[in-house]
């Protein structure tokens, strides 16, 4: 049912990508399982190039993390998921890793969720 939502917030997330130098850039939390952020990202990322998505859902008293880096930013920008992953992961207190152009991480403390969002920005600065 979760899954469901992911169409629509879809769109709604194309509005809010902010241009940080050059990288279009997004750190949200949704209301969405597992299995919707992945597509979530996975769409949007197919749609844009240059694109860093840090998504994130509370689940059950736990956190999750998703990161979707465009394989373009991996190659130009050096950067890595499942580095940005863990790095971030600390604020969740958990941890987790991935492919360098997708990865998540979970966690036991969900109040990390915002702190994790905003560190996030240090990755495209």
């Amino acid at each position: 049912m979760l899954k469901d939502k992911a169409g629509t917030i879809k769109n709604e997330l194309k509005q809010e990508l902010n241009d940080i130098n050059g990288i279009k850039f997004l750190a949200k939390k949704l209301d969405l399982d597992a299995g919707g952020l992945k597509d979530v990202a996975f769409e949007l990322g197919s749609q844009f190039k240059n694109l860093f998505l840090l998504l994130a859902t509370e689940q059950n008293g736990k956190a999750l993390l998703s990161c979707y880096i465009s394989k373009e930013l991996v190659a130009s920008k050096d950067l890595n998921a499942g580095q940005v992953v863990r790095e971030l992961g600390k604020h969740i207190q958990g941890g987790g890793g991935g492919q360098p152009f997708f990865a998540t991480a979970g966690g036991k403390n969900p109040s990390g969720i915002s702190d994790a969002l905003e560190a996030a920005k240090e990755f495209v600065k």
